[in-house]
């Protein structure tokens, strides 16, 4: 039965320009129990291997969460409304961050084991990190895709460059869905398909073991697994060498890959972009674009004009300081109910995460061209170095955090963003799927190929 008390949420299909599009206490409430509920729900079903040969895909609650949270943002039986996504913006925009924090406390105490990594390490990143856009972009051009392109090309798009996306361009831009897409289809064949890359690339007997060791340092520890184990089966009397050259990588391409990515690779890519739109003929307003704040492609036809658009997040101290204390309760109830620990120290650590954040939105308020993903990964890994003062401290009440519990909310509420893009997705579905393997094989290929030269012989 209806009633004259429509809420805000119940009547924004109306028009676009209803005055009751607005956040509103509804629209809170639903946007924080789909994060916390499906995250949830995502860790009962736990964490499964499927193998074929030696191929592995790892089905685990990060992908559960995001598989239902697509389900749930495209389900037409109760649609989520446009001001539950509007606050489910600004709460992953806040919760990426403080995941990346959790991050940068994992990253920092290794800080030294780079010490004694020779040229070969730092050199092969430049191949992972370029391979992907020279390779990538004239082919993503050829195909259509616009600015996702450069999304979808400029890095494998593991964790850290989602955040990244999602804190510069925001869910709705065009680059925004290139990295989703890449990162999605890495999550979910990734392993499977650097597992194999390696396998093949091994069997040929042409690179240096060590070379295709180091070349699965992608950012993702399941693809560096998966590489690895590969690589051992075929060369088991070094397979220590192996996984300790591959895990060196990865942290490298955590630390050093993500920042040349976000400052020199990225540049590249969208200079490199306006290149092969001018050989291949696109027009040039669309060239120009990539220089101009990111926007959602435009729709054609009468359902733009009868679709209703979602109103920007909110704004308000009130807001934030909600969407803060959200993402640290749900970080210690999500990694409370996915480890069984719930004790001062998790709350201490996810209080003294949670501080790094706040810092790092204020920093990047006033720091032009520096966000707050950036300001937080740097901080977070200097502060748990050995040799920063009180680093001890910061790991010990960090260590009882799952970093991927605790990001699993944040990741939840990504697939409610389908419903609003789900038009668009459909028609670059199977592109961003060839784009993507094409990236992940290619930022592989690319690394092995400069370290195989780099290494010295022996």
């Amino acid at each position: 039965m209806q009633t004259t008390g429509q809420t805000a949420a119940e009547s924004e299909p109306i028009a676009v320009e209803s005055p009751l599009q607005r956040h509103t206490r509804r629209s809170w409430m639903w946007a924080m129990g789909l994060g916390v509920g499906v995250s949830a729900a995502a860790v009962l079903i736990g964490t499964y291997e499927l193998t074929i040969g030696l191929a592995a895909i790892v089905l685990f609650p990060l992908l559960w969460a995001v598989l239902i949270g697509a389900v749930v943002g495209l389900q037409p039986w109760r649609p989520v409304t446009g001001p539950t996504r509007a606050v489910s913006e600004l709460l992953i925009r806040v919760g990426i961050v403080v995941f990346l924090a959790l991050l940068g406390t994992g990253i920092g105490p290794s800080l030294p084991d780079l010490v004694d990594i020779g040229p070969a390490i730092a050199l092969q990143e430049l191949g992972n990190a370029f391979g992907t856009v020279i390779i990538g972009i004239p082919v993503a051009v050829a195909m259509g895709l616009g600015r996702v392109a450069i999304g979808a090309t400029w890095s494998a798009n593991r964790e850290s460059y989602l955040a990244y996306a999602i804190d510069k361009w925001g869910v709705r831009a065009p680059e925004y869905q290139g990295v989703f897409g890449v990162w999605l289809l890495g999550t979910v064949f990734g392993a499977a398909f650097i597992s194999l890359i390696a396998g093949v690339t091994g069997g040929l007997e042409i690179f240096d073991p060590r070379a295709l060791a180091l070349a699965c340092g992608l950012g993702s520890a399941s693809m560096m697994l998966g590489g690895a184990g590969s690589l051992t089966v075929l060369y088991p009397e070094m397979a220590g060498e192996i996984m300790a050259l591959a895990a060196i990588s990865n942290l490298v391409t955590n630390i050093v890959g993500f920042y040349m990515g976000v400052y020199v690779v990225l540049p590249f890519a969208r200079w490199f972009y306006r290149v092969w739109v001018k050989i291949l003929g696109k027009q040039e307003a669309d060239a120009r674009s990539i220089a101009a704040e990111p926007v959602p492609a435009p729709e054609e036809g009468p359902a733009r004009a009868k679709k209703p658009q979602d109103p920007p997040p909110p704004k308000t101290v009130a807001a934030w300081v909600a969407a803060f204390i959200f993402t640290g309760v749900a970080a210690l109830l999500i990694n409370w109910q996915g480890t069984g620990e719930l004790n001062l120290t998790g709350i201490i650590g996810i209080t003294m995460v949670t501080g790094l954040s706040v810092l790092a939105f204020l920093l990047a308020r006033y720091t032009r061209g520096v966000p707050a993903s950036i300001w937080v990964l740097g901080m977070a890994t200097l502060a748990s170095a050995p040799f920063f003062p009180g680093s001890e401290f910061l790991v010990a009440m960090t260590q009882d955090l799952n970093v991927l519990l605790v990001g699993l909310p944040q990741i939840a509420l990504l697939g409610l963003s389908l419903g609003r893009d789900i038009e668009g997705l459909k028609r670059m579905s199977w592109k961003v799927v060839l784009i993507g393997f094409l990236t992940l094989g290619s930022a592989y290929l690319a690394a092995a190929v400069v370290a195989q030269f780099a290494l010295p012989a022996g």
